[in-house]
């Protein structure tokens, strides 16, 4: 299964900047929560992102265009034509894309489900989550401090 997994905010917005306009620890500890133990996937920029640490307890796979580059990078995969062969890892485990915006872009057709946080905020912004269509229905939702849990899956 491909799992989508974002944090947005009311306006869309997913990042500025390289980071998240955002301090939200629930969101942070749910995010831990859902990706351990299984495949990230996503862009280069989200890996660069990420604190030194990187995530532990988890399989990353970085998407970049530039092979040329050197990125301290478990795993790659060439963009975009490449994104469909990334549905192998899924026979293994539940896939965790988390980003960014493009990223999110290309594993839209592939996923059977959303994990969204939707942050009662509309800070500024250069990311943003792609518009989805009337295939996904919400199945559950749960309000917090600030933000709305949600999970989504592609109707059958």
């Amino acid at each position: 299964m491909i799992t989508i997994i974002a944090a947005v905010a009311d306006n869309g917005v997913i990042g500025h900047q390289g980071d998240l306009p955002w301090r939200l620890p629930e969101d942070l500890r749910r995010f831990r929560a859902a990706t351990m133990g299984k495949v990230c996937i996503m862009g280069r920029k989200t890996w660069e992102s990420l604190p030194e640490s990187k995530l532990p307890g988890r399989q990353c796979v970085v998407l970049t265009r530039g092979f040329g580059r050197e990125i301290d990078a478990p795993t790659y995969a060439l963009l975009p034509h490449e994104f469909a062969k990334l549905r192998s890892y899924a026979k293994y485990a539940e896939v965790m894309v988390i980003g960014g915006a493009e990223i999110y872009a290309m594993a839209l057709p592939h996923a059977e489900r959303m994990l969204l946080t939707r942050v009662h905020q509309s800070p500024e912004g250069d990311a943003f989550f792609p518009a989805f269509d009337a295939s996904w229905r919400l199945v559950s939702s749960e309000s917090s401090e600030g933000c709305t849990f949600e999970t989504w899956e592609r109707a059958a």
